[in-house]
């Protein structure tokens, strides 16, 4: 092995916080198509591979970490971490441009493409996987990839509030939320409107918002918060629209 190729390897287990066994196998995974000998050697065939592992082992995360979440909720999650922004994202806060094995051509642009990044997030998964084992995959993915779980997490209940508390309305009190226009302001062209919602007898804090659809997944986060014993987001003011 070259000295260079060897740097390469050794500068990436630190960055990614894994130590090989088999070296051949983080050499694969490191390796695009264009620095490749033969492309059966490239690491394509571990991007493969790594795609199906990843896909499982954040369907299993998911599943396990929001037992409150139906299908869809967790789908959309799932769809949004295993995306290959997502995979690029990380590769590059790993800084693996500086670790790859690549041909002349592309060693000599400047910006490796954002594709090229995603499929080594992949392959190095797959290389874990067949080097470590299943624990060892599960820790590389716990490390670099439960940040992109909560803030996908994070971005889906802003959108679902209406939907969870839907959810938990049915399973604790057994009937479904219910929505109450208070008040709306503003010229027709910019109405503002004032909603609440209650749930199971239990009015809570109302939240104002552009249109009624947004009032309502404001109003719906409120009572979500609330049951939790916290306080509510989307504090209602007499002229609440102004803040909006």
């Amino acid at each position: 092995m070259a000295p260079k190729v060897a740097e390469r390897l050794t500068l990436c287990e630190e960055r990614i916080g894994y130590v090989f066994t088999d070296k051949s196998l983080l050499h694969a995974a490191l390796t695009h198509a264009s620095g490749a000998d033969q492309r059966i050697n490239s690491n394509e065939r571990l991007e493969f591979l790594g795609d199906a592992i990843l896909g499982f082992l954040i369907c299993e995360t998911l599943f396990h970490r929001f037992p409150e979440y139906l299908e869809g909720e967790l789908t959309k999650i799932k769809s949004n971490v295993v995306s290959r922004q997502t995979c690029a994202k990380v590769s590059e806060k790993l800084k693996l441009s500086d670790c790859l094995i690549l041909g002349k051509g592309m060693a000599s642009n400047p910006k490796i493409p954002p594709s090229l990044l995603a499929d080594v997030f992949e392959s190095l998964l797959a290389a874990i996987y067949l080097d470590g084992g299943d624990l060892a995959a599960r820790e590389f993915i716990s490390r670099h990839i439960s940040n992109e779980i909560a803030e996908a997490a994070e971005g889906n209940a802003s959108d679902n509030y209406k939907s969870v508390l839907q959810q938990l309305s049915q399973r604790q009190f057994g009937s479904t939320p219910n929505y109450k226009l208070l008040d709306e302001k503003g010229p027709d062209h910019a109405k503002c409107f004032k909603i609440a919602v209650s749930v199971g007898g239990r009015e809570f804090e109302p939240a104002w918002g552009r249109n009624k659809k947004e009032a309502e997944q404001r109003a719906a986060g409120n009572a979500l918060f609330e049951l939790d014993g916290e306080e509510p987001p989307f504090i209602s003011e007499e002229l609440g629209e102004d803040s909006l």
